[in-house]
């Protein structure tokens, strides 16, 4: 594993009412992920993410990747770097999301996936 220190300046809040979410711990896998012109390789907070191999709410070994499609399961909460491979961080399972904060647009049917957990708010 390598230590690396980066300081940031202010988190990205992508929830409508922050006081009102739920999360679970989660391992963001690296697979498919570009690096950005700083050679950084991040998945943004409120990136639509899902199992790798399947479900990760079925089975939390699962890595997850980046899945704005029908397999969608979740929400990255925070910025995660896997520049030097996978990482843990946070996936919303439950929240309301200010769809205006969100780096991509959901997919029509990724917001049918996370239908009754994930509400996007404009």
């Amino acid at each position: 594993m390598k230590f690396v220190q980066t300081e940031y300046g202010n988190k990205k809040g992508i929830l409508r009412f922050p006081d009102h979410f739920v999360a679970v711990p989660v391992t963001f896998d690296d697979t498919g992920v570009v690096a950005n012109a700083d050679g950084k390789k991040i998945i943004s907070a409120g990136t639509i993410v899902g199992g790798s191999t399947g479900s990760v709410l079925s089975d939390p070994s699962i890595k997850v990747i980046v899945q704005n499609d029908a397999d969608a399961e979740g929400v990255a909460f925070n910025d995660v770097d896997v520049t030097h491979g996978p990482r843990g961080g946070a996936m919303l399972i439950h929240a309301f999301i200010d769809l205006a904060k969100l780096p991509t647009a959901p997919d029509p049917a990724a917001v049918t996936a996370l239908e009754g957990r994930i509400l996007f708010l404009k």
